[in-house]
């Protein structure tokens, strides 16, 4: 490898501020590196949704063609936009500690519509999974497409006549952009993933591989595993709304999962727990769960509705 690691990184923001922090623990282990600013289709086109672009890694392949073609030497990644399957060449070094699994509702001052049904208010997310599990708890609101990164979305929301929006926890606090009244979904499960950080490089960069891998976090390996794990079994992407998370207590780890239908009026949910020495499987064992209990006809009738 060079003396220099090139950070292939997006441009936006949140991004930047993820790849500075790569840069900051690279440095500060004694290897020297640079930034590669390099734009994705999935922040060129802000007015599709993201699950009718057709494409899963709508965020990541522009940056894994460019560690491919020797362009940088790593890749930063928000977890949650990965595929499940990497692509052939290309390998996980390290995921860094776990910041705020949750997502939460930015509005503009009244939540009154939160606490009753004759309200019919306006909500935006161009997430699936936010959309199904807010039409389970809310089915007489409405839903708008909102699209962009963290800042362009969170000033359309000023600027529309919306009652909020919802984002990831994880992105705002990052960039100190969250707002003081913004409120925690303690009952909407996250995406897989979400608020871990994902490390790539090309799987024949051992000395890269080795870098990075000192600041791989254990624990949050682990769970974030267990929760693509059941992303993969129950072959969901953008347009399938999945959602799991895993979290450890002393030597335990719990881990909960649902499938949503579209309109959220179905919702398949999962309980399991075991040991840490004993819990590689429990996505998988999850997901078997989901789908012998009407989680393969749901899923069938997700991909028969055209999305």
């Amino acid at each position: 490898m060079s003396n220099t690691i090139r950070i292939g990184t997006r441009d936006s923001q949140l991004a930047l501020w993820q790849a500075t922090r790569v840069q900051q623990l690279l440095e500060n282990a004694g290897h020297a590196t640079e930034l590669v600013h390099i734009k994705s289709e999935g922040d060129l086109d802000l007015v599709t949704p993201l699950y009718a672009m057709g494409v899963q890694g709508v965020f990541t392949k522009t940056l894994d063609a460019a560690l491919l073609s020797d362009r940088c030497d790593i890749a930063v990644h928000s977890m949650k936009d990965v595929p499940t399957q990497l692509a052939q060449g290309i390998v996980q070094a390290a995921v860094l500690e776990r910041a705020s699994h949750k997502d939460i509702l930015v509005h503009k001052g009244d939540t009154s519509f939160l606490n009753s049904s004759n309200i019919h208010a306006t909500i935006a997310t161009s997430s699936i999974r936010r959309k199904a599990q807010w039409w389970n708890r809310y089915p007489e609101h409405r839903i708008e497409n909102l699209r962009g990164n963290v800042n362009t979305r969170l000033r359309k929301v000023a600027e529309s006549d919306w009652q909020g929006a919802i984002f990831a926890a994880a992105g705002l606090e990052r960039i100190d952009l969250r707002p003081e009244n913004a409120i925690d979904l303690d009952w909407m499960l996250p995406a897989p993933a979400q608020g871990a950080i994902m490390i790539v490089c090309r799987e024949a960069d051992k000395n890269i591989f080795s870098a990075c891998a000192a600041f791989n976090d254990p624990i949050t390996a682990l769970c974030t595993k267990l929760e693509r794990d059941f992303l993969r079994m129950l072959m969901g992407g953008c347009a399938t709304p999945i959602s799991a998370f895993a979290s450890v207590s002393e030597e335990t780890i719990h881990f909960n999962g649902n499938l949503l239908s579209l309109d959220g009026q179905t919702k398949l949910e999962v309980t399991q727990q075991a040991q840490l020495q004993d819990a590689e499987n429990l996505g998988i064992l999850a997901a078997e769960e989901i789908l012998a209990n009407g989680g393969t006809a749901l899923i069938e009738a997700i991909r028969h509705a055209g999305l």
